[in-house]
């Protein structure tokens, strides 16, 4: 591609920082992503919920992508994708900085609102990111560059409910046992002292969200002209008028929103998960961290094996295949042995975000940054699918919920078979 080229020519060091400056993006993202985990048994202890309730954290977060991911597009359309990623930034620490009048007031919709203003800065931030990674440098290794993005993503994912949960869930299985003895008076004393426990993380958040904007605004990332394309693309792409007449990416889409979903059941829900096979909470707080480290063993598999001796489609097949086999094991056994299962989801689904990417992006051309609002518009599925495993907890149990895992991997196996080549 001529972009690609234009970037390739940069020196060494114009090339080296941007790759710097977007893992510092993605490490932010998986910060902020994966402190979902903790938030979602905290806050239903601190408000009071069921568990169709407590997933809303999930669905609040994530539906900002279906919803923002277009205003998003037009944000990159209109002041390109530096000021864009210092825009998405400065979003998300006003959702964190609502934490603070949520948390005094102890209002689960004003927590729900600060993590939907959240999303919407990450659909900003992710919007633009992911084709810049994408078209910075060859597009057989695009998946190898996003690997790389992905780690600097899990560690920080790895970090943050460790962080959080010694913070929010510190003593929480002895306060949980307390509530159930105490007067109404002291019971709502004691939630509201819980809930002011995330004024100070969150607080911290927005200061560093700040500073990350404005060293984005007055870095030296280069601009990358999407709209431009060879003469190869440009052929293949004569009279497609609309992003609808690209089948592969329509399926990359829907992939992408059945990925996420589990991505974000496999993290977000093992710490409840893990409560409900009679596991204390103060070592249940730790299996996120655990379905994040699996992930990060993924993506170094891919820096190795893509595309030197892995294509990043196969992998996605490899990784499908993986899916539906540990959904099937965590179904059929219990305890800390279903819990592992879970937790090795991570090591599935690891690549097959950087392999869909540039599957579903491939050959675009002029089309790319709005077939990127479309995949962004995908991570909604980490707002319903988690949402409907909430719900068939409470009408059948938090093991026989995950059954739901398998069509979800099933399909994406369909996709990086022959659904990628749909249209092309």
């Amino acid at each position: 591609m001529e972009i690609t080229t234009n970037v390739a020519a940069k020196n060494e060091k114009t090339v080296i920082s941007p790759i710097a400056i977007i893992g510092a993006l993605f490490f932010i993202f998986g910060f902020v992503t994966w402190m979902n985990g903790v938030l979602i048994p905290y806050l239903k202890i601190a408000c009071q919920l069921n568990n169709f309730e407590a997933y809303f954290v999930t669905f609040a977060f994530y539906i900002a992508y279906l919803l923002m991911a277009v205003p998003a597009a037009w944000v990159l359309k209109k002041f390109g994708f530096k000021n864009g990623m210092a825009i998405g930034l400065l979003i998300i620490a006003t959702g964190a900085m609502i934490f603070i009048p949520a948390a005094i007031t102890r209002t689960y919709l004003f927590f729900l609102t600060g993590l939907f203003v959240q999303g919407t800065g990450l659909a900003v931030l992710q919007t633009a990111s992911n084709p810049y990674i994408t078209i910075l440098g060859p597009a057989e290794s695009a998946a190898k560059r996003i690997s790389i993005m992905g780690i600097c993503n899990k560690i920080a994912g790895a970090v943050a409910p460790i962080v959080l949960g010694a913070i929010a869930l510190k003593n929480i299985d002895q306060l949980t046992a307390r509530l159930s003895t105490m007067s109404l008076i002291q019971k709502n004393l004691e939630l509201n002292m819980l809930a002011t426990r995330v004024i100070f993380p969150y607080s911290i958040i927005v200061v560093v969200l700040v500073l990350l904007a404005v060293l984005i605004y007055f870095s030296s990332l280069p601009e990358i002209d999407t709209d431009r394309e060879d003469d190869t693309i440009m052929l293949a792409n004569t009279g497609k008028s609309s992003i609808f007449h690209f089948s592969h990416l329509i399926l990359g889409v829907i992939t992408l929103f059945l990925y996420v979903g589990a991505e974000v059941l496999a993290g977000d829900s093992i710490i409840s998960y893990g409560a409900s096979q009679h596991i204390p909470l103060s070592t249940a707080k730790f299996f996120t961290t655990c379905t994040l480290i699996s992930m990060i063993i993924g993506y170094i598999i891919g820096i190795v094996c893509i595309p030197k001796y892995l294509e990043q489609q196969k992998a996605l097949v490899i990784s499908a295949v993986l899916g539906v086999i540990l959904a099937t094991l965590a179904l059929i056994t219990h305890g800390y042995t279903s819990v592992l299962c879970i937790a090795l989801l991570g090591l599935a689904n690891s690549l097959m975000w950087p392999a869909i990417w540039p599957l579903a992006l491939s050959g675009l051309g002029r089309f790319t940054k709005i077939g990127s609002s479309l995949l962004v518009m995908g991570i909604a599925g980490g707002a319903l699918i988690p949402l409907l495993y909430g719900r068939l907890v409470d009408v059948f149990s938090a093991h026989q919920a995950y059954l739901i895992l398998i069509p979800i991997y099933l399909f994406i196996l369909y996709f990086s078979i022959s659904g990628y080549k749909k249209g092309k």
